[in-house]
Parts: structure tokens; sequence; C-alpha cells
């Protein structure tokens, strides 16, 4: 016989109504889930307040103390009651739950901290004295008169004091330090036009400067480059591609890096509804879909986008930390994702990072063991002569069989204008797999296997879209058997589906049947695919693996089918290819997202041979 719960009673249960403190407290359990939880709710009120000075102060992870100061248009003393008043809230009136232009609009997070620490809350507004209010785990004070400048000051001491069971799953004060600095992080993002200051003071004084961000200054684009460049390092900003596009009163903006520019893991990637950040499984998707033609599946792309609409358009109330929201037509703000990503990486035409040519830099840069002599400027001609004839005889009559500069001839490929080309003109070819090009600003190196692969596989792709996808009709149709629910998804995709080469039909009883597939797939295991694709739909709302799949194909195809290694290449073999690489979308990344070429410049060879 199971044992029953002490906690309930075996006579007939009472229902009674919790006291406030206990409603407080398990308030704060959804809405306050450790430090960085309450130092992302007051920031998110400073913000609302028209702040555009911010500074955060936190020690010891944020356990002891958390302390928001701004310069926003504060609260007057008879405010200050009502402010830690549950729903308490001068953002909306509560007539409607659908337009809110305002991070917060609950009334819960203030009520919420002083329910688990010790708050206190200075404020003057204009006009106004200062004032001060405090609350120890729901226990109020009255309000006093203080010395304070106009804007608000909420200082939250021993977090969790009022609920020590908390305390326990606490992280260390290192892991916690990292996750406030996170959440600083994304709403600096957010807001360009706004200051902010994170200091670490942990054992008194003013402490560590831990992340500071400048307010930009501007247009929207130009602010958002220089927060990222401050955020997100100069390397994401210089390598980074502008997004801008609309559809139907959506419109996503921000920045996108480069293939070529990615990460081991998922920890650079941003998106930002109606400028709050969010977390939603919606546009990671959309973001996955619109990069998988560029990168392995262990690489992900960084970016920062904002997608912006009317707020009645989405719904912001579906968790109570807000990370996470509901779109009216999701379809429509995934499809704008990403048809606007790929028509920016397109438009990149054969652009590559320039993180590759600094990894390529730093490996060929020397280790020197002893001090490093600095050479002179370049000399001229004239002196280069006068020096060799300075010197022993009959080394003058050496000086015209050396050049700095290789000249063209007929062996070479003599290009007129060539190096003025983005990718210049052939002068070499090294281990018959890499070709050395000259530019007027350095020299390109091109992997010629992964270069001709990538084109072969652009050029397959357009004539895929152009002829489309031969259906190869099965003899016997299979038939997979699944849940009605899972039927009713994939039937509401087969017209999707079947301009892919996929044909389905309902069998009844839960049943499909797989009639015609892509021809180019050969022997295919149906039930496998469908079950991949249905767990696609689950997760995103539309389909991407047959497209995926016969991507893949298209991509082994072009592997097998382009300029092998190890192959010598004529000079006007390798000028076309160049040329083809300039005219090619995408050509700066072979199939699994590896660098084509590295570009070097002259004056970053220069200094690797110490002509600075």
């Amino acid at each position: 016989m199971p044992e029953l719960s002490p906690q309930i009673s075996q006579s007939q249960p009472v229902i009674r109504q919790l006291d406030d403190s206990a409603i407080n407290r398990i308030a704060a359990g959804e809405v306050v889930e450790r430090p960085a939880s309450a130092v992302k709710e007051l920031l998110e009120n400073a913000i609302d307040a028209g702040a555009k000075r911010v500074r955060i102060d936190v020690a010891d992870g944020g356990k002891t103390l958390i302390r928001v100061t701004d310069d926003g248009c504060g609260m007057t003393a008879a405010d200050l009651p009502l402010a830690l008043s549950r729903h308490a809230t001068s953002k909306i009136d509560g007539s409607d739950l659908l337009n809110i232009h305002t991070f917060g609009f609950r009334g819960e997070a203030l009520p919420s901290l002083g329910a688990v620490g010790r708050l206190s809350i200075t404020s003057r507004a204009a006009g106004y004295d200062a004032a001060v209010i405090e609350v120890n785990g729901s226990v109020m004070s009255t309000v006093k008169p203080a010395a304070a400048s106009f804007g608000t000051r909420v200082e939250l001491r021993d977090i969790f004091y009022a609920t020590p069971a908390r305390l326990k799953f606490m992280r260390s004060d290192r892991a916690e330090m990292q996750a406030i600095t996170d959440v600083v992080k994304r709403l600096a993002m957010a807001e360009p036009y706004v200051a902010f200051t994170l200091n670490d003071v942990s054992g008194g004084g003013e402490g560590k400067v831990k992340f500071r961000a400048e307010a930009e200054t501007g247009d929207m684009f130009s602010a958002l480059h220089g927060r990222l460049a401050q955020v997100l390092g100069r390397e994401f900003a210089d390598n980074a591609l502008a997004i801008d596009a609309e559809r139907e009163d959506v419109r996503l903006t921000g920045y996108a890096a480069l293939p070529t520019y990615s990460r081991g893991s998922a920890v650079a990637q941003f998106f930002f509804v109606n400028d709050r950040p969010v977390r939603d499984k919606l546009l990671i998707g959309a973001l996955r879909g619109a990069y998988s033609d560029f990168l392995s599946r262990d690489r992900h792309p960084a970016v920062a986008l904002f997608v912006n609409c009317a707020p009645t358009l989405v719904d912001v109330n579906v968790h109570p930390a807000k990370s996470e929201v509901r779109f009216r037509d999701p379809g429509l703000v995934r499809g704008l994702i990403v048809s606007a990503l790929k028509h920016a990486l397109a438009e990149a035409g054969h652009r590559a990072s320039s993180t590759v040519a600094d990894a390529a830099l730093g490996a060929m840069r020397p280790e020197f063991s002893q001090p490093r002599v600095y050479q002179m400027d370049r000399p001229t001609l004239g002196a280069i002569n006068a020096n060799y004839h300075a010197q022993e005889p009959g080394f003058a009559e050496m000086a015209q069989s050396y050049s700095a500069r290789v000249e063209n001839n007929e062996a070479l490929g003599d290009v007129p204008h060539a190096e003025a080309l983005p990718l210049g003109a052939a002068r070499a070819q090294v281990h018959e797999n890499y070709i050395v090009a000259q530019t007027e600003t350095g020299m390109v190196i091109v992997d010629q296997h992964a270069a001709h692969e990538r084109l072969v596989y652009e050029r397959l792709k357009k004539q895929m879209a152009e002829n489309g996808v031969r259906a190869q009709a099965l003899l016997i149709p299979e038939i997979v058997n699944m849940s009605d629910g899972d039927c009713a998804l994939l039937l509401e995709a087969a017209g999707d589906l079947a301009a892919l080469g996929l044909s389905l039909e309902p069998f009844g009883g839960g049943a499909i049947a797989v009639r015609e597939t892509p021809a180019i797939l050969g022997e295919v295991n149906a039930e496998g695919m469908l079950r991949d694709i249905v767990d696609e739909l689950t997760e995103g709302g539309t389909t991407s693996t047959v497209n995926d799949k016969l991507e893949a194909v298209l991509s082994r195809v072009a592997c097998h089918g382009s300029i092998r290694s190890g192959r010598r290449m004529r000079a006007e073999e390798m000028n076309a290819l160049l040329r083809e690489m300039e005219a090619t979308p995408h050509s700066g990344q072979c199939n699994h997202g590896r660098p084509t070429y590295i570009e070097l410049k002259l004056s970053d060879i220069e200094r690797l041979f110490g002509r600075t």
C-alpha cells in the first residue's frame, strides 16, 4: 500500500487562502530564478523609465548585493508603496494585454524581490523630493525622505534569505557573475543608445568594471554596429552582414556573420522581438535553415537579429520570464528570416571572413629567440643599384636577375588588368592543390578542390531549381504507419513535399502511402525520412528535410565532379577558376563551411618579415 504524504491530512482536505507573504514567495520563484533574473527585471524597469545611463553594482555574484542606478523619470514618495504592491504597474492599464510596448507589464518584479531579499528603493522624480522605502521578506517600512539625484536606485541585499532552500541551488560566484554579465550584454545590444556599466564590488569600494558600453550615436544601423562591436567584439562587426528586410508589416534587421566566421556552439546567437531578448525555437530553427547549405552540423552561425512587428502580432505573455514569444503567423516570420539571410549571404558573393587571414598570419608568424631587427623602408631601385656597385666585383651584374615582383609571361598567364580584380591574377600552383594569385594589395591563396567543389555545387543547385526535381515512382508504394497527428502534419505539408519529388497519399487507419521519391536520392528509407520530417514539422512548423537530403546528394556529386587535389592546372584554367569564383555567390566557403581562399595584404606580409 503506498505511503501517504505527511503533508496531506487523511480527513477531508480544507481549502484555505494563503497569506500575502506566501503568495509573494511562490510568485518570486517564477520571476526570480537566480541573481541574473533580478538584474534583468531591474534593468528592464530602468529602460522603461527612459534611462540613458544605467550602472549595475554586484557583489559575490549577486548573492549579497545587487544595486541598479539609473537616470530615468523616477518615482514620487506616494508611488513607492504602490510600486511594491503586486500587479501594480504604470506601463499598461489592463484593457489590452496584446498591445504591449514596454519590457515589463505584470507588476511582479519589485514585490517578488522584496519577498525573497532585503530591498530598498530610493527615487526622485522631477519636481519632487527624493524618498526611500525598504522591504524585508515582504515586510514594508514607511516612506522616508532621502538625498538623491533624479532617477532611481534599487538595492537588493541577501537574495533568497527569506527562502533559504533556494540558496542551495545557487552556483558559484563566478558562474552567477557570468550569467549577470550575459543578461547585461543582451539588453545592451537591444538598447544601443543607452550607456551600461557593470561593476563587481565584492570586497567593497568602487570595484572592478566587468562590462562597459558607452551610448552610441547616429542612425539605427551604425549605432547597432558600434554596440555589437563593443559587446561581441570587433571581429564579429567586421565580418557581419547588415540585414534589413520587411514582409507584411514584419521587419527583420540586425547583423549576421559570414559562414566562415562560425562558432563551435550556439553561444553567439542573439534574437530580439520588439527589442526584447528571447530564446525561441522558431527563430533558432529558421536560422539553422538559412545556414544549412553553408555550414556543417558541428558549426553554428553568429547573429544578432531583431524582429519588429505590431505588438498585436506577437504574444509576449506566454512565459513567466518573458523569454519566449508566440507569433500569430509563425510561417511568415520563419520565411522572412530564411529568405533575408540567404539573400544577404548571396550578395556577399565570394567574400570570406577576415579571421581566416588572421589565423593564417598567426600560423606563419615566426618565434624570435633574439631581439628583432627591423629594416628601413624599402629603398628605391637607384639605391639598390648603387649598393650593388659598391660591393665586390661581379655582384652588380646580378642586379637585373632579381626582382621584388614576378613579371607576367605566357607561362603564368598574361591577363590584362587581372590584378585589379578581387582575386587577382594567377601566378603559380604549389603542391598541385593551391593556386597563388597576386592582387594590387597583396596575394590570394586558393584551395582549388574546395573552390571548384562549391562552384559545381552552385551550378547543380541552379539546374535543379530551373528544371525541378525528378520523381521516381515506386513499383509498390511503401506504407508507413504513424499516429493520426503525425499523418495530419504530413498531409498538410504534402504540397510542398511533392514539389521536392516526394509524393504522399493517405492510406487510412493512420497510415501514409509513399508513391514517389526524389530520383536523385536513389533507394530511400521512406519511414525514416517521414519520421524526420514529422520531427521537424513538430519543432519548427515547416520542413526542409527532403531539401536538405537533395542538397547533400548534390554536394557529394559536386565533390566527386570537381577538380581533384594533385592535378596540375594550366594558367588559363587557374585564372578561369578565379573569375568564376568572383561571379558565384557563396564561393568564399566550400560545401562544409571551410574557407576556399585566404587573402593576405602586402602590409601584413611585410610585417612578417619585420618591414614596418
